[in-house]
């Protein structure tokens, strides 16, 4: 072997080794990236998560931010998704899960710690895509202590409005719809209707329909409070103490998740709960209560974003995140008790009385569920007008597009299969 060729191979040895150092260095690097969180939550919230996430002692990076839905779009399409995204919208990870961007989370928890609603929904193969992290009561209403309402449906100066939200405008008004049909038609119907189920036209069915008309009739008994609606935050001024104790007109009922205090600043103490169901028009008793959640999916497939689904979901995270994340916030995990002071009680109480059924938007396809928000917005806009809304007209469009996505997801996919609990 000459001395020359000796070199040579003597060189290419070199530069497999070096390269393989470049292959271990780059890998031992990839494992010591944080893992990267997307969720809604900023501000106070947002302070109360990482710390809760700190105790967990994995290296995290999170992202809040109120247009969650584009930002994460845009870093799918980049092929830079974020390892844990956590969002309220089961309908857009459903879709993330038919097109196999999500990681199964199948040996991560265990689904018996979870009760229906929130473990109701999964794809053909039984994966199991998310898990809910934090969870809401709706199906209420807040007052001021000491002024409680009387009983029987309010009028609509008795009620704050505000449907304005960061890339999600009008959705304050699905609530009002989605729980005026739970009530008066009951959960079957409600659940039938958001799952978009059994071939039926559910946007023009009659629930649905009548649903939308009485709160049109609401809305029409003041045509400054529909307009002042449209142009108001749901969460009121950032500096304020929520719509409840700044609202327009002496407003004094708010008809807002559990998770309402985080808007009333220092007048949080002074907020009561009641159902909502005898203050809603037409009146009528408690048939199950809307709950709503964030929920945790998984994106990147490393052991530290594993771990920290693991932890999050855990009784233990869950214990500690309910703490942590302050009064209306509930844990759906079923080791975790219900602690705390009296709007923690109150939501234990009525989340043992009763159906609990997922929020209907959240369970939609987002295609169904923009078209939802821009109905009800809508409304809002032609009421405040004097104009005739056109509800016909309005849930006609509404069941096109259901009917487009329904024929698109003909297979089924990883949609929610039930969104109501039995009892």
């Amino acid at each position: 072997m000459t001395r020359r060729f000796k070199l040579l191979v003597l060189a290419l040895v070199m530069l497999l080794v070096t390269a393989g150092s470049t292959v271990v260095l780059w890998a031992r690097h990839d494992r010591e990236e944080p893992v990267t969180i997307l969720g809604t939550w900023t501000a106070g919230q947002a302070d109360r998560f990482e710390t809760l996430l700190r105790g967990f002692g994995i290296p995290f990076r999170y992202q809040g931010t109120a247009a969650q839905r584009e930002v994460l779009l845009a870093k799918v399409q980049a092929g830079e998704p974020p390892d844990i995204v956590i969002m309220p919208g089961i309908g857009e990870l459903a879709e993330y899960a038919d097109q196999h961007l999500l990681e199964p989370l199948d040996d991560l928890y265990d689904p018996q710690e979870y009760g229906a609603p929130w473990m109701s929904a999964g794809s053909p193969s039984d994966h199991l895509y998310w898990v809910p992290v934090k969870a809401d009561l709706k199906s209420v209403v807040w007052y001021r202590q000491d002024e409680a309402p009387a009983r029987g449906p309010a009028p609509l100066r008795s009620w704050c409005l505000g449907m304005g939200d960061d890339g999600a405008s009008g959705w304050p008004g699905t609530d009002w719809i989605e729980d005026l049909v739970l009530q008066r038609a009951g959960p079957h119907v409600y659940e039938q209707w958001a799952r978009g189920a059994g071939g039926t036209r559910w946007w023009r069915s009659a629930p649905v329909r009548e649903a939308w008309e009485v709160w049109a009739g609401l809305l029409r008994q003041d045509r400054g409070a529909a307009a002042h609606a449209l142009l108001t935050d749901h969460r009121g001024d950032p500096d304020g103490n929520g719509l409840l104790f700044d609202g327009w007109g002496g407003c004094t009922l708010e008809h807002q998740g559990s998770f309402a205090p985080s808007f009333y600043g220092g007048e949080a103490g002074r907020a009561r709960m009641t159902d909502s169901a005898p203050l809603l028009p037409g009146g009528g008793p408690v048939r199950a209560h809307e709950v709503t959640g964030d929920f945790a999916a998984l994106f990147g497939d490393s052991p530290r974003a594993r771990a920290l689904i693991r932890r999050l979901a855990s009784a233990q995270g869950q214990r500690k995140w309910a703490e942590l994340a302050g009064a209306g916030v509930f844990s759906a995990n079923r080791r975790v008790t219900a602690e705390g002071g009296p709007v923690a009680r109150e939501i234990a109480r009525r989340l043992g009385a009763g159906p609990r059924c997922l929020d209907a938007s959240d369970v939609m396809a987002p295609a169904v569920r923009d078209a939802f928000y821009e109905a009800v917005l809508l409304t809002l806009a032609r009421v405040a007008a004097g104009q005739d809304p056109g509800i016909a007209g309005l849930l006609q469009d509404v069941q096109r597009v259901q009917d487009a996505r329904s024929a698109h997801t003909a297979g089924g996919g990883a949609a929610p299969r039930t969104v109501c609990s039995t009892g």
